[in-house]
């Protein structure tokens, strides 16, 4: 259907598409609906959970809490009723800065699988945003799945929204501390025109923990170390001033995330919590 009419809009949970529709911002020619036709099953495939794009938010929660990232950032996604409806993967099709889904992604490594007549191809979560709500998804692709590493550490997401609920971030951040490989990933929402890593943070950091012997002897991360880490955190994003908050207040509130997150998520690591 979707290689016969490229500009047809996919609908699943519909909570973007509808906003779009009912502010009139947006009046599709056509419409495909997912709701049967998508992919709603999630297992494991080597060292990753492929989790179909029509599984929701609410089932995240239940059913994955060993990717604890994720689950935490689906538990802000709106009303009990969106989340029953909302799925991650029409969060990446929207690819908005402000996906509560994405950060956790970007921060994890994951990798976005695309479906067409013509086959399937996987893309790293780094290279799937190209602007502002865009991708890299063709006309005649639809976002199949997307494939999450497992756990091998804390994870953490927080977001700062002028209310707990049912509201879209004024900005987010996810971390993801990975012993195995030695690795600290992060991803920043709602301060930048995509989904954004801090790249400078995390080689940082990561040189901080080799530096101090951290990841054998499982000390606490220096107060230093965190507050440059922050730091870094809040260069790294590229904030504009709208209604729901100023550039400078995004970059204050990120690097206040960044520093808790990062010390939640290595106490998490250091006490083997990973779910």
């Amino acid at each position: 259907m979707k290689a016969a009419h490229p500009d047809a809009m996919p609908i699943a949970g519909g909570t973007d598409v509808m906003v779009e529709i009912n502010l009139d911002r947006h009046r599709p020619s056509a419409v495909i609906d997912l709701t049967r036709a998508g992919d709603v099953t999630w297992g494991f495939e080597g060292g990753m959970v492929r989790v179909g794009a029509g599984v929701t938010y609410s089932r995240i929660i239940e059913e994955l809490p060993f990717l604890p990232g994720l689950a935490m950032a689906s538990r802000t996604v709106g009303s009990p009723q969106i989340r029953n409806r909302g799925t991650v993967g029409g969060n990446l099709g929207t690819a908005s800065p402000a996906g509560d889904a994405l950060p956790p992604l970007l921060a994890c490594g994951a990798v976005v699988e695309l479906a067409s007549t013509a086959g399937t191809r996987r893309v790293p979560i780094d290279e799937f945003f190209t602007g502002p709500k865009k991708n890299v998804t063709r006309k005649d692709e639809l976002i199949a799945a997307f494939l999450v590493p497992t756990a091998k550490g804390g994870q953490q997401f927080s977001k700062v929204g002028t209310r707990n609920a049912m509201v879209i971030a004024v900005c987010s951040f996810a971390v993801d501390v990975d012993p195995t490989r030695r690795r600290i990933g992060t991803g920043i929402g709602s301060a930048g025109p995509t989904p954004l890593r801090a790249v400078e943070a995390e080689q940082f950091i990561e040189g901080a923990f080799d530096e101090e012997n951290l990841w054998d002897s499982r000390s606490d991360v220096g107060e230093s170390a965190l507050s440059r880490f922050g730091e870094l955190v809040a260069s790294a994003a590229r904030p504009i001033d709208d209604i729901r908050g100023t550039a400078a207040y995004r970059r204050h509130a990120l690097a206040v995330l960044a520093r808790r997150a990062l010390a939640w998520a290595w106490k998490d690591t250091r006490a083997g919590e990973i779910a």
